[in-house]
Parts: structure tokens; C-alpha cells; sequence
């Protein structure tokens, strides 16, 4: 079986940035207690290596103004700034660990709703990144997750000004169709596709490598948003698309007829998980 193994596959900047943060941490060894303010990427693997070390999660305000002591880190997918506020009135120290790419919408946010903006982040609202974002707004803020809402979408003042961004691991081809039905209702619209370019990438080479296998298999957890995208992406071209999170996941039965494999993970998974899935799937 030939096996073909995307370049993009793994860790993004952002994640291992956010990942080094924590281990660098421990490596210090200040006998402190080490907080991650949520899971620090979504991948269960890291996470479990993490708790084992002793780091902890925190969930929530409730339990970050419960913290005396240590160091808090903020998750690779970024907070709300009222996560800050209280961090800062606390003078609990903390690390950011938030992605550059995910910082920069907060600042856009920021900005734009300061100056009067209504702002549409195009995402999942219960994804802890776009939940993050919309924290840097006020209340003129619209959070659109598919071609529905996008439809639905009304302003009262056609004059007022909206911008629009994107959870950055949003699928490109479908925040484009959003995008155009959201121009076509003659709002006074800027568009700031904050779609991360290591995403972009990242599609585009699961798209190509799976219009020209037999079969194709997406790696990452099943809370990571990105690797759901790949997914999606994936089997759209090819029907035979597995999702898995570890090679245990995988039923080998599945690929017994295929000649060429098709693999790409999600920008949370740790290269050490790629390659026992390569390994196991050459059979």
C-alpha cells in the first residue's frame, strides 16, 4: 500500500507555541502550582500528559478567582478579556498562551466595537475560541455559524457600518459562501478573513491528497474544530474518510482492499500520534 502523508499534518505555530509555554513552566521547577485556564489545545494526549505532570485546568471565572497562588497559562484558543481583568485585579500572574492569529481578531474586535461597528464573527458559537473572541465586543455583536443565520440576518440601520471576521479554523470555501450572502443584503460590510493561513493550507492539501486516493485518513481529537473541518473536507472528495484519534481507533479491515492512503491531522496532534498511525496503517 502506498501511503501519502500530508506535509501540513500536526502541530500548528500556534499550538506549539502554546504547548512549549507549559512545558517550559515545568521545566522550571519552582514547586508552584501550574493552571491552564481550560485545556491548553484541544487533544486529549497532551492534555493527559499535562494532568499527569501536575498541571490542572481551571473552568471557569468561579474557580480562576478561587486560585492564591502559581502560575495561570491561557489556552492556545484564547479568552474573553474579562478572563484578564480578573486575572489583573488578582494579581494572579499568568502566561499568554493564546495564538497570534487568534489575538490579532481580539484586537480587531476590540477596535471595531469601539468605534461603533457592528462585527459578525463567522464560527461556532460554542467553540471556546468564538466564544473568546466575542468576550472583546460589546453588545453589537452577531455570531453566524451557517447559510441560515447568514440568511436571517438583519440590521435596521442599512448606514451601519459591520466587519466581519472569522474563527480561524473555519472552513474557507464555506466562510466565502457565507460572506457573499451576507454582501449581497447592501450593508456598508469590510471583510477581514482571519482564517489562518497554516488553515488555508492545510485544506487545500487534504482536498488535493483526497481527490486522488482510495481512502483517507483525518487524525485529531474529537473536540478539535479543525480536524472536524479536515473531516468534512476530506470525505466531500473521498467517500472512505475515517476520523480516529489514536491508531486504536482505527479498523485495519476497512483498508484491506485499498492501494493508495491518504493521511492529514489536525493542527493539535502530536506528530508521535501521526506516525503510529503510519506504521499502523502499513499493512
Amino acid at each position: 500500500m502506498e501511503i501519502i502523508t500530508a506535509k501540513s499534518a500536526g502541530f500548528c505555530f500556534g499550538v506549539e507555541k502554546a504547548v512549549n509555554l507549559v512545558y517550559e513552566e515545568l521545566r522550571k521547577g519552582e514547586n508552584r502550582p501550574i493552571y491552564t485556564y481550560g485545556p491548553i489545545i484541544h487533544n486529549e494526549i497532551v492534555n493527559d500528559d499535562f494532568k499527569a505532570k501536575g498541571v490542572r485546568i481551571i473552568d471557569g471565572l468561579e474557580a480562576l478567582a478561587g486560585v492564591k497562588e502559581g502560575t495561570v497559562i491561557i489556552r492556545s484558543h484564547g479568552v474573553p478579556k474579562k478572563v484578564y481583568d480578573l486575572l489583573e485585579e488578582r494579581k494572579i500572574h499568568y502566561v499568554d498562551g493564546t495564538c497570534p492569529f487568534v489575538k490579532r481578531i481580539h484586537n480587531i474586535v476590540a477596535e471595531k466595537t469601539a468605534q461603533g461597528e457592528f462585527v459578525i464573527i463567522i464560527g461556532n458559537p460554542a467553540h471556546p475560541e468564538v466564544e473568546g473572541i466575542r468576550g472583546w465586543g460589546d453588545e453589537k455583536i452577531e455570531i453566524i455559524s451557517d447559510e441560515a443565520k447568514a440568511r436571517a440576518f438583519t440590521l435596521e440601520d442599512k448606514s451601519q457600518k459591520v466587519t466581519i471576521v472569522a474563527q480561524t479554523t473555519f472552513n474557507h470555501n464555506k466562510f466565502k459562501e457565507l460572506v457573499e450572502i451576507i454582501l449581497g443584503k447592501g450593508y456598508n460590510v469590510s471583510v477581514c478573513n482571519t482564517i489562518c493561513s497554516a488553515t488555508r493550507e492545510r485544506q487545500a492539501e487534504a482536498r488535493e491528497i483526497a481527490s486522488r486516493v482510495d481512502a483517507m485518513i483525518v487524525i485529531g481529537d474529537m473536540h478539535s474544530s479543525n480536524s472536524q473541518k479536515l473531516f468534512e473536507i476530506c470525505k466531500d472528495t473521498c467517500e472512505k474518510t475515517f476520523f480516529v484519534q489514536t491508531i486504536r481507533d482505527l479498523d485495519k479491515t476497512k483498508l484491506k482492499d485499498i492501494n493508495v492512503l491518504g493521511i492529514t491531522a489536525g493542527a493539535s496532534t502530536p506528530n508521535k500520534t501521526i506516525e503510529e498511525v503510519q506504521k499502523g496503517c502499513q499493512i
